[in-house]
């Protein structure tokens, strides 16, 4: 049993912390005035922007109250020549 509290202990500190919105976020600045209202509660809302010579990636997931929870984000490069 002290075992098994010892494992839960450590994995419980294993979370990654919040991604936080950079700007061209779509939640930048606060959460969204409008609602997405068809959208089911779960649903996953992509969107793409350019930052400095980025391209970026985030994903974005629709929460019960209708705000959006920001969980991935991936940069990509953009080759210069």
């Amino acid at each position: 049993m002290l075992m098994f509290a010892a494992i839960s202990l450590s994995l419980a500190s294993c979370t990654t912390p919040d991604l936080q919105p950079i700007p061209g976020s779509i939640t930048y600045g606060g959460q969204p005035r409008t609602k997405l209202t068809k959208a089911p509660v779960g649903s996953i809302v992509p969107h793409t922007f350019m930052s400095g010579s980025s391209f970026v990636k985030e994903s974005y997931i629709i929460q019960p109250d209708r705000s959006l929870r920001l969980v991935r984000r991936d940069y990509f490069d953009i080759p210069v020549n």
